[in-house]
């Protein structure tokens, strides 16, 4: 349905981390798809793909498997938090607050803004690279600060311009990539390219942990894109538009990773691969996928920024934050992941991708804290009002039962972990698989349930009928 607000909505966006009244709604359910299916064809999901026949040794057919089974896993719990955005009307990461409390959420907060400029250094890299493999006389140095100052423009005009670019992105990417499979399939050049590695366990565990963890990786800001529909939006809807579009996006370039490498020679680097597989659409693929990091990279500067200014207005609660303090911070750390990424090691991506996998062990406690309170318990239910007071309102400073469950939560994935920090001993045993966020999810979910069904005075408060989702 059209609205007045759909047809008056500011190019640039003027909400920051505050509620999004009903009048400021717009949008529809199909835009979901579009954002996270063209979001996902990019250089950096092909990369992470690659991993599993270059790094676990699976061959195509196991690794496509893996593939599929580790995103369509971890799709549900992205999308979960998708759906989210239209019933709160405010960014994941200041939603937090109602289940960690004002100042217990921090924590949560900066793993989450360090997480995604992590994120935007490394695709600004890749856009470097990407621009340098189609003009050789662009150095990859000019090639990263172009990549980051065209994220920086869109990242800064906000979420109706992001959207926008993704619906174009879906079409022109989803052509590109099919036309992309199409030429690979048809020129082979390797005779190993079906019986290349075999199915072992440990790297099948592996292939779909980093697929699943491709999805959660989305769970901090997944509904800030979702929060401007209108309210009345059905949750399945916007689970599934959602779901679709990060599943089919990201399985198509986790596959046409693997596919590259397979059909060229063993040891080559992903992206070189890439544009030795597509031959004479090559340069045309690089373009596609310069556009697309570029684009997509827009996301997580949104992302850290509004993890920034949730961290800033914690503690200056009277702050105001405008499209103006939005910009500011954009461009402030635009400029530090430009001079970290220039002067960045050949390595940068696979230390970035080591990280992430760190930073995750203590993100899939939040994931499954922050979806069991809301579906489960609040069942969407919250006040607006407390979570935006310094001192959390009815959801005080701190919460107990979330922080306990959170500890929990961490502490029971390290005999599973396999980090480049440490490799736990239960995942040394089954030849270095890293299960750590399954067991995370698996133990955190019920034990924050029980522990929140006894709390009397949540249930108090709950009784009381002060909790309503209003402003």
């Amino acid at each position: 349905m059209v609205t007045a607000a759909t047809t008056s909505a500011p190019l640039i966006e003027k909400h920051t981390i505050g509620y999004v009244p009903p009048e400021d709604r717009h949008g529809k359910t199909r835009d979901l798809f579009t954002l996270w299916f063209g979001g996902n064809i990019a250089p950096l999901p092909i990369v992470t793909g690659a991993l599993g026949v270059q790094m676990f040794h699976l061959n195509l057919v196991w690794g496509i498997v893996a593939i599929l089974v580790g995103h369509l896993v971890g799709g549900v719990l992205m999308a979960l938090h998708s759906a989210q955005g239209p019933q709160m009307g405010i960014p994941q990461m200041i939603q937090s607050r109602a289940q960690f409390g004002s100042l217990g959420a921090l924590l949560v907060v900066l793993i989450a803004g360090i997480m995604y400029i992590g994120f935007f250094a490394s695709n600004i890299v890749l856009a470097g690279k990407s621009l340098h493999g189609v003009v050789d006389s662009v150095p990859v140095p000019v090639g990263i600060v172009i990549g980051a100052l065209g994220s920086g423009i869109i990242g800064i005009i906000g979420y109706r311009f992001i959207h926008v670019l993704n619906r174009i992105g879906t079409w022109v990417l989803g052509a590109g990539i099919v036309l992309g499979f199409g030429y690979i399939f048809t020129h082979v050049q390797t005779a190993d390219f079906l019986t290349r590695g075999s199915f072992n366990i440990s790297g099948w565990l592996a292939t779909v942990s980093l697929a699943a963890l491709w999805q959660i990786a989305f769970a901090p800001y997944v509904s800030d894109y979702s929060r401007y529909l209108p309210a009345n939006v059905p949750v399945a809807a916007t689970f599934w538009t959602t779901y679709l579009g990060t599943v089919l996006g990201s399985s198509l370039s986790f596959i046409f990773g693997a596919v590259a490498v397979l059909a060229t020679p063993v040891g080559m680097d992903t992206m070189d691969a890439v544009k030795l597989a597509t031959g004479s659409i090559g340069p045309l693929m690089l373009v596609l996928f310069l556009l697309s990091v570029i684009s997509h990279n827009a996301l997580n500067l949104y992302g850290a920024v509004l993890s920034l200014i949730t961290l800033i207005q914690t503690f200056a609660y009277r702050w105001i934050p405008t499209a103006k303090s939005r910009a500011i911070l954009s461009i402030i750390i635009l400029a530090a992941c430009c001079f970290a990424a220039v002067g960045a090691s050949a390595n940068f991506i696979g230390h970035f991708v080591d990280m992430v996998l760190v930073l995750l062990v203590v993100l899939v406690p939040w994931t499954a804290i922050n979806l069991i309170d809301f579906y489960a318990i609040h069942k969407g239910q919250y006040d607006i009002h407390s979570i935006f007071k310094v001192d959390g309102g009815i959801y005080g400073r701190y919460n107990p039962q979330a922080l306990l469950a959170y500890a929990i939560g961490i502490a029971v994935q390290i005999p599973f972990m396999n980090t480049p920090l440490y490799v736990g001993p239960i995942s040394e045993h089954i030849n270095g698989a890293d299960l750590s966020w399954l067991v995370g999810l698996l133990i955190t979910s019920p034990l924050y349930y029980w522990l929140a069904n006894r709390d009397t005075a949540y249930k108090r408060r709950l009784c009381s009928g002060k909790l309503a989702n209003s402003i």
